[in-house]
């Protein structure tokens, strides 16, 4: 039987049990197998992995590993302090998109309130998430790590957080967001772009409280439908609400 020492560091952490936390793990194996299949065996989602470092070389993730090997895994946060010639991050993405699983339906109504184009349905099985992933080249964020694993899966990320609020700020800190927020401009139910609408066109689809209310004696008159699925908004008491939590989204990048 061989033996291989793997260090993990950092977040990476997160995903071990507490008697692999901050240690050297001896793990045992008797066949080949991938690094990529021994890490993930440990309990770390390959998504979340940035280097990979085996006897002083760096290395990816079809290196097979060998009797004696010391392995160290790094997270994503050390694209900033090391210096590899060899990395298993993919490629950054052009255009940042994404699909959520079943527990992070709020998260999925913020990142779309934020202007970011988020696919998320409660009735979405795993395998269909990581086929829209890899299709679709759409970041996974999830709160299940075996959905992580998930071979198909190249752009991804576990949500450490289970507030709603913190978790907004997670992402967009995790994905250097801040600067790309272009809030209303999705509609919150479906994912469709908003367009402008004369009020006259569809007025017929509005409450009698909203055909004829006046703010400080001004008709209410700005109209905004779904492309998607013909959903009207307009600044109402729920525009307010809405607005006070994208300043405190932004104060938050500000007071870092």
């Amino acid at each position: 039987m061989a033996i291989a020492y793997f260090f993990f560091h950092g977040e990476l952490n997160h995903f071990l049990p507490r008697h692999h936390k901050q240690v050297k793990i001896s793990h045992f194996f008797e066949e080949r197998a991938s690094i990529k299949d021994m890490i993930e065996s440990l309990g770390v989602p390959h998504p979340e992995v940035a280097f990979i470092n085996v006897n002083g070389e760096y290395v990816n993730f079809s290196y097979i590993a060998s009797d004696g090997d010391t392995i160290n895994v790094y997270p994503i946060s050390a694209r900033g302090t090391i210096i590899a010639n060899v990395s298993v991050i993919p490629e950054p993405l052009s255009i940042i998109r994404f699909v959520l699983d079943i527990h992070l339906g709020k998260l999925a109504t913020s990142l779309r309130l934020l202007g970011f184009d988020t696919l998320y349905r409660n009735d979405y099985e795993d395998e269909k998430l990581a086929e829209i992933s890899y299709s679709q080249v759409r970041i996974l964020l999830t709160r299940d790590k075996g959905l992580l694993m998930r071979s198909l899966v190249k752009h991804g990320y576990y949500v450490r957080n289970t507030n709603p609020q913190e978790q907004i700020l997670e992402v967009l800190q995790r994905y250097d967001l801040f600067k790309l927020i272009s809030p209303f401009k999705r509609c919150l139910r479906c994912n469709g772009l908003l367009e402008p609408v004369d009020k006259q066109s569809i007025v017929d689809k509005l409450p009698e409280t909203v055909r004829c209310l006046r703010r400080q004696a001004t008709q209410v008159d700005v109209f905004q439908r779904c492309q998607g699925c013909d959903r009207i908004y307009w600044k109402g008491s729920h525009y307010e609400r809405l607005q006070q939590f994208i300043d405190k989204v932004l104060n938050s990048q500000n007071s870092e």
